[in-house]
């Protein structure tokens, strides 16, 4: 039973924006922290950002500030607002919340 969905992804050119989403259908996490990542092709699955109950976000240091995590309790929805998009955030976006994975959301950046 799939309990994180993701959505939102899609193709983007370089320096534009998308936002992700990720629905916890099941109410599951509203007080748990919350994350996303992200797996390039041919590439390790890497640790994007992270939310917790309370709102504090930690970020991976290629972030550099183009992306905002958040979530919104009322709805069970955690989000990812990514802008100055670039090629190497090409790849497939997951919802992670303990040790519950989404089936994730491709992301494609072109240049």
């Amino acid at each position: 039973q799939v309990v994180l969905e993701e959505s939102g992804g899609g193709l983007a050119q370089a320096g534009g924006s998308l936002r992700l989403s990720c629905v916890d259908s099941g109410r599951v996490f509203s007080f748990m922290t919350m994350g996303w990542f992200r797996q390039a092709p041919g590439k390790q699955r890497e640790f994007v950002a992270s939310i917790t109950a309370g709102g504090y976000a930690n970020y991976a240091d290629f972030v550099e500030g183009r992306f905002t995590i958040s979530r919104d309790r009322a709805v069970s929805t955690m989000y990812l607002d990514m802008s100055l998009l670039k090629p190497e955030d090409t790849g497939v976006y997951y919802c992670n919340a303990k040790n519950s994975w989404g089936l994730g959301t491709q992301v494609t950046v072109s240049s």
